[in-house]
């Protein structure tokens, strides 16, 4: 939903990716493609305890296997890990192990099935610890302690705790209400399931380290390994040209990264480590669980007047990310407190994946609302439209808000006014039912760098540090750069993801990409026009400020008749480069994109088959850079949180209290 645009030449159309055809046809070069002359192959060998200290371990057998070219655990490979985990100290091998999966030890062979080979070979000697795998029961006093400082986990800065936020008056807004209401909902770990395994090859050539990451970015993942492993920057390239799939858990630089890195450099030959599905499964991070205990305040027409949310996170054996839980950010509350324990126990790490904080407790938050309107007798589209956010905090305004359209078009297009009932209203085996949720996601500018040459024959080569996840970003980027030039898409040739040929880029995660990185592509497309109309103000004897480039020509303003094609403005000029850092911020606003999703559903009560028979989403996006693209990421999110909604309802543990 948004207000009329300008009519733009690319942006805002639908456009197949630039690099579609490579991806289909099987010519892109993913790293699990990637073959490299005296290559080995790695396996990882993990406890299958969930808390124990490891006492001995024996790697002589392995190391005499043949074909086994390295053998590292915990004794002779310690290296830390700094990104994956921040409350405590983790290494890519720890002792005490503190999961089932926990790495203990990785082997590196001239064939895959000799390095499996090897695994089995290899004597641990484990003294088993007490462990704890709820955090309810991590919290309490007598809990085997996880953590050296306890299993409250409590970090400094973003990982703090416990994460506490409030603002107004709570209890008064308890007070003014007409019925207080209270519920618990859970949500359990889920692992983000990429398509592509995770994978990483690893090279050493004079001192210099070469990663081919699987990574969400190459610019963190650089400064990660740079740092652990005590290097210059100038000394590590990470490259990732292709990437299947992350979610939210391939940013930065991964464990496996490090194994295949120090491998390498101990056999002296090239490494590559892929990790089985499961691997991935009890080796690597999900979406964190959650408890949610809510207390709302409402008046009698649906208005909010309270919340508050005491909650728990369960973050696995190291925290990695926040454990926050945001999904009230969607609605006007007056009086709001919040009080999050992340948690340590001795199972999986939690982390992000898509929208890390938020679909937890938009469900959580979403149904409460939802059965409140019920217990109320009142129409939940009237409840969520009264209640949706107005400013932030109840007091910053947004960069933009079309929530209210969002919700009213959704409805109208569903039909809502002429479908919705109340509960059990039906009779008969297959019950009916519609429902609706609202969510979106914060967004912000930032830093950002892109260079663009442009060469003698008008084309232009775009040089940018972003992946791309799935989400188009390489297209994106491409299709800024042509916009912003003035020249077609297809005389874009676009170069990403190598941190020796590539300028910095975020990452891609947190819907950072096309506010970080875009902006430095633009600005580097305008310091590029600038020396054309330089070049071409001379041949069409006007000045630079006069002149606009459209579809590969130059022509005057006020006469664009006077033109003349780029090709041979540019054509004995060399190259003309045109470079950006920019680094953009909001002051006294916030950014936030908003959606309203609708669902119509048909349940058998004898089977239990739940059938989607229609869904509606409508979403506040601001200028569309790819409509294609666009489109695509809401109907994925769709399929993903449908998936999700189903088997996060069946959980749900009512402990409902209302209070008059």
């Amino acid at each position: 939903m948004a207000q009329a645009q300008k009519e733009f030449s690319v942006v805002g159309k639908s456009v197949a990716r630039i690099d579609a055809f490579e991806r289909v046809t099987g010519q892109a070069q993913y790293t699990g493609d990637i073959q490299l002359p005296g290559m080995l192959y790695a396996r990882v060998l993990r406890s299958p305890h969930p808390h124990a200290r490891i006492v001995s371990i024996d790697t002589s057998k392995a190391e005499k296997l043949p074909g086994v070219k390295a053998v590292i655990h915990h004794e002779n490979a310690k290296v830390p890990w700094s990104s994956g985990g921040h409350t405590h100290q983790r290494f890519i091998f720890n002792n005490p192990v503190r999961f089932v999966g926990d790495a203990v030890a990785a082997v590196a062979a001239t064939h895959r099935h000799i390095a499996e080979d090897a695994l089995k070979l290899i004597e641990i000697k484990y003294e088993k610890l007490p462990h704890v795998l709820d955090p309810n029961e991590a919290l309490k006093p007598d809990a085997p302690k996880i953590a050296p400082s306890g299993n409250l986990s409590v970090g400094k800065g973003n990982f703090s705790a416990p994460i506490e936020e409030t603002w107004g008056d709570v209890e008064q807004g308890f007070k003014e209400a007409d019925r207080v209401f209270e519920d618990t909902y859970f949500t359990k770990h889920v692992n983000n399931a990429q398509l592509e395994r995770r994978v990483s090859v690893a090279k050493w050539d004079a001192g210099k380290l070469t990663v081919f990451a699987s990574t969400q970015g190459v610019s963190n993942a650089r400064t990660d390994i740079a740092k652990d492993f005590g290097l210059p920057l100038s000394k590590v390239r990470i490259v990732c040209k292709y990437m299947g799939g992350g979610f939210g858990n391939k940013n930065q630089a991964q464990d496996y990264d490090y194994m295949a890195a120090v491998l390498a450099k101990v056999a002296g030959q090239p490494v590559k480590l892929e990790f089985s599905r499961e691997d991935d499964y009890i080796g690597m991070h999900g979406r964190w669980a959650s408890e949610q205990r809510y207390k709302i305040g409402v008046k009698k027409d649906g208005t909010i007047t309270a919340v508050a949310l005491d909650a728990v996170t369960n973050m696995g054996a190291y925290r990695k990310q926040s454990g926050n839980l945001s999904g009230t950010d969607f609605y006007q509350i007056p009086n709001f407190r919040k009080h999050i324990k992340p948690v340590h126990t001795n199972t999986v790490v939690a982390a992000n994946y898509r929208a890390p904080a938020y679909p937890q407790s938009v469900f959580g938050f979403a149904s409460f609302l939802d059965q409140i309107a019920h217990e109320m007798g009142l129409n939940p589209l009237d409840m969520f439209m009264r209640n949706r956010i107005q400013k932030y905090k109840s007091k910053i305004p947004f960069t933009s808000n079309y929530l209210e359209e969002c919700i009213t078009e959704g409805a109208k297009r569903i039909g809502w006014q002429e479908k919705w009932h109340k509960a059990g209203a039906l009779d008969g085996q297959k019950k009916h039912g519609i429902g609706m949720a609202l969510g979106g996601y914060p967004y912000r500018p930032g830093l950002g760098a892109a260079t663009i040459r442009l060469n003698p024959d008008g084309t232009a080569h775009v040089l940018v540090g972003v992946t791309d996840i799935g989400t188009g970003a390489k297209s994106t980027m491409a299709i800024l750069a042509a916009e912003a030039l003035g020249i077609p898409l297809s005389r874009i040739e676009l170069t990403n993801g190598d941190t020796d040929v590539t300028p910095y880029s975020v990452g891609e995660s947190g819907s950072r990409t096309t506010p970080f990185t875009g902006p430095a592509v633009i600005a580097a497309a305008e310091d590029v026009r600038r020396q054309i109309f330089a070049l071409a103000a001379g041949q069409l004897k006007v000045k630079p400020e006069e002149l606009e480039l459209r579809n590969s020509e130059v022509f005057v303003k006020s006469d664009p008749t006077q033109k003349l094609p780029l090709q041979r403005v540019v054509a004995r000029a060399g190259e003309l480069i045109g470079r950006a850092t920019t680094n953009r911020s909001f002051k006294d606003m916030e950014g936030k994109s908003f959606c309203a999703h609708f669902a119509e559903v048909e349940v058998d009560t004898w089977t239990g088959h739940v059938t989607i028979t229609r869904y509606v989403a409508v979403h506040d996006s601001g200028t569309i850079i790819n409509r294609l693209a666009a489109e695509s990421q809401i109907m994925g999110g769709v399929s993903a949180r449908d998936r999700h909604g189903v088997y996060r309802r069946a959980d749900h543990r009512q402990t409902h209290r209302g209070t008059s």
